[in-house]
């Protein structure tokens, strides 16, 4: 069965969008196995703000027939330089859904890091013929930390123990 985030993050790639998986998603990456995988609903993908690149992003989501939202509507057909340059401006959070249970949310920001410094310190996992860019573990955890909102509370207050063993192995 083909799966429709892989197709996603290829058709990303191919069009040299820049991004990194972050969130509960992201620390999925870094699991010794299958069973340590974190529950979560949504995949999250961290952009720079940059129009281009965002543009990009949004190109190679409806190619792979995902349709575009912001803040609960349905993003305009006329999708050009000028939108994106708005959402970054808003720090708008641009989620691309297929209806059927995939959700992937293009964000701009990550609590306590800027995207440069994710970028240079990211790490690259190759899954099936994909290499999926990745934040580094410590990242994802200390913007959880930084977010405190009671969901990254309750994920890291659950997962103490598995994350901290992680990020042993992983220095």
């Amino acid at each position: 069965m083909p799966d429709a985030f892989l197709d996603l993050v290829r058709r990303l790639l191919v069009r040299d969008v820049r991004f990194v998986v972050i969130g509960v998603w992201g620390a999925n990456y870094y699991a010794p196995s299958a069973g340590a995988f974190f529950e979560t609903h949504d995949r999250d993908l961290y952009l720079p703000p940059d129009a281009a690149n965002l543009l990009r992003a949004w190109e190679a989501a409806t190619d792979n027939g995902l349709s575009l939202w912001a803040g609960g509507e349905q993003l305009d057909s006329v999708r050009d330089i000028s939108l994106a340059t708005i959402v970054i401006e808003r720090r708008a959070l641009v989620r691309a859904s297929d209806m059927r249970g995939l959700e992937v949310d293009f964000t701009l920001s990550m609590a306590g890091f800027d995207f440069e410094t994710v970028w240079r310190e990211r790490r690259t996992f190759l899954v099936d013929d994909v290499s999926m860019p990745v934040a580094r573990l410590l990242h994802i955890v200390r913007s959880k930390e930084k977010a405190g909102r009671d969901k990254d509370r309750r994920f890291l207050a659950s997962h103490a123990e598995a994350l901290r063993q992680i990020l042993r192995n992983d220095s």
